[in-house]
């Protein structure tokens, strides 16, 4: 016989809850090197000029710019109802372009990976893993002095 489904017995997730953030140690924005890393919908046609803004916003605080990553959606084939979702809830972006933001991140001994956009407490703990450095937001990176690891 088919058993009753029992309550869930993790927190609810609310739409309006604040994003927490990870727990926070210390890197130094001046002198670091960073790696930008950009995510896009196929529709937003400026995010070469958010990408350049991105890099002088940190150059003007002490960081350099190493490389970059983007990813766009929608771009190529796939679902236009999906353009402004991220490919994956744990890190954002694609598994093949995180791979690729990791080997461009060790190649170039980066100090730190700044997304453009916000992150989640999961994605800051789950991209910092798989890229082997410090993922933040560029929010984060510019309203401290110092960038957050987890």
């Amino acid at each position: 016989m088919h058993q009753p489904r029992r309550r869930d017995r993790r927190p609810a997730h609310r739409a309006g809850a604040a994003q927490h953030r990870a727990p926070a140690s210390v890197v130094e924005v001046e002198g670091a090197d960073v790696v930008i890393v950009g995510y896009f919908s196929g529709k937003q046609k400026d995010w070469a000029e958010l990408m350049d803004a991105a890099a002088r916003e940190l150059g003007a605080r002490g960081a350099r710019e190493v490389g970059r990553i983007v990813q766009r959606r929608g771009v190529s084939a796939g679902g236009a109802k999906k353009m402004a979702l991220p490919y994956s809830s744990r890190t954002l972006l694609t598994y093949g372009k995180v791979r690729e933001a990791a080997t461009l991140r060790a190649r170039t001994n980066a100090d730190a990976a700044v997304f453009v956009g916000g992150l989640t407490q999961r994605q800051y703990r789950v991209l910092t893993g798989m890229l082997g450095c410090p993922a933040v937001s560029l929010a984060d990176a510019l309203t401290s002095t110092v960038l957050k690891t987890s």
